[in-house]
């Protein structure tokens, strides 16, 4: 048997040849695992922004769903007969229930790994409660759909943004879920104008509702899709954290009051849509559009704030938040112009938070447990908006001064925190 191992002379190649010929082998080599390298770096990004816009289409359609039916929730109740009271019941529960659920909903989907099947059962329960309505022919019957609703999308939400955040590292955690979250507030935008165009041609509630059915199906049927051509969301992230048992880093933590106080302070669209009817500030037909504009803000200001986040981290939200809590006295202070003006910071408030926020959870947390991560970001987020939105409430009959003051040190209180975080604490 031939040995490899020859010199350069018994080969009758010149002395240095084969050194020489081996260096060349070594970088055509090199060359070539570098080239495979970028091509599969190229083809894991545009994978992810695939998976990415996949799950923004499928918020599209789910907002077009719940967000028209929000829109005319109340007033429904009010014509099966149910109470302001009730109204009011229904819908905070509604919300303190779902944003509870999902430090529940989380922490299950991390123990058993199972985040398609949490998040398809979730938006399922999320999607189809809403076209029930039109069936609904008693109050008691349609508080119960509301609330599986919100049930709904507590259940799929912390599931899904961990299967988010795999793909949002290689794209950008901000630009990632930026796009979700434009994607996200389109539907939010057009929903409610379908609800009422349906309305405007007097075809009633119910009819509303059914028609809400399309978008749910189009959600369900592009989840499906993505279940489909991602069945491991976790491979979109090519470099995974090693795995950790141990708890969360002190900075989720200061993080997590930091968002708490900024959702304290954060007033409720009701709430404000209330104070424009009672105080003749917008007229009843302009009430709508103003939320629509703050909506269409939202999608504009997730972009561009997750893009920035990218470079320039947590300091953005810190802007962001400055920026955004002078919506308060201008709302509840002003005119139709300034009330307007408010509502646009209002609407880069909700975009900062619906995009930035989530997407410095990811970073925050071990790639094993971003399911308990998020919920309990979203539980404490929910559960102090609830709590705010109920205490500015009561000011609001106690006096408009004393609430605008609390919404606005509610916020500022969050930037000493955020400071904190930004300066990474371990």
């Amino acid at each position: 048997m031939c040995s490899l191992f020859v010199s350069a002379d018994e080969r009758g190649l010149p002395r240095g040849a084969l050194s020489r010929t081996i260096i060349r082998i070594t970088k055509f080599t090199m060359q070539n695992q570098a080239g495979t390298t970028v091509v599969n770096n190229n083809n894991t990004k545009l994978n992810a922004l695939k998976f990415i816009v996949l799950l923004g289409i499928v918020s599209l359609f789910a907002d077009i769903t719940y967000q028209g039916a929000r829109s005319i929730n109340g007033q429904y109740l009010a014509l099966l007969g149910a109470s302001a009271t009730t109204v009011g019941i229904v819908a905070g529960l509604g919300e303190l229930i779902g944003y509870s659920l999902r430090l529940i909903s989380g922490y299950v989907s991390d123990k058993i790994g199972k985040y398609w099947a949490i998040t398809l059962f979730g938006y399922t329960l999320n999607m189809l409660a809403v076209p029930a309505l039109a069936l609904a022919g008693r109050w008691e019957i349609a508080a119960v759909l509301i609330i599986m609703e919100r049930i709904g999308k507590a259940i799929r939400t912390p599931a899904r943004d961990a299967m988010l955040s795999h793909a949002t590292k290689e794209i950008g955690r901000g630009k990632g879920f930026g796009l979700h979250e434009a994607l996200d507030q389109i539907g939010a935008v057009l929903g409610p104008l379908i609800a009422a165009g349906v309305l405007y041609f007097k075809e009633g509630y119910r009819t509303s509702y059914a028609i809400l059915l399309v978008p749910a199906i189009m959600a369900i049927s592009v989840l499906l899709t993505a279940r489909w051509l991602y069945p491991k969301p976790r491979n979109l992230e090519v470099s995974l954290p090693e795995l950790q048992t141990k708890g969360f880093p002190k900075k989720f933590w200061i993080y997590l009051v930091a968002v708490a106080l900024i959702a304290a302070g954060y007033a409720d669209f009701p709430l404000i849509a209330y104070h424009f009817k009672k105080a003749s500030a917008v007229p009843d037909i302009w009430i709508p559009a103003f939320y629509a504009v703050a909506m269409g803000v939202d999608a504009i200001a997730a972009l561009l704030f997750g893009y920035l986040f990218d470079r320039k981290g947590i300091s953005i939200l810190i802007f962001a938040s400055l920026l955004s809590l002078s919506f308060a006295p201008l709302v509840f202070f002003g005119g139709f112009s300034l009330a307007l003006i408010g509502m646009v910071c209002w609407g880069i408030g909700m975009g900062a938070q619906e995009s930035i926020m989530r997407a410095a959870i990811a970073d925050m947390v071990p790639a094993n447990r971003r399911g308990t991560g998020y919920g309990i970001f979203n539980t404490g987020y929910g559960v102090c908006w609830f709590l705010g939105s109920a205490l500015m409430g009561v000011l609001y009959d106690f006096s408009l001064a004393s609430l605008v003051a609390f919404s606005v040190v509610a916020q500022f209180a969050s930037v000493p925190l955020l400071l904190l975080v930004r300066k990474n604490p371990e």
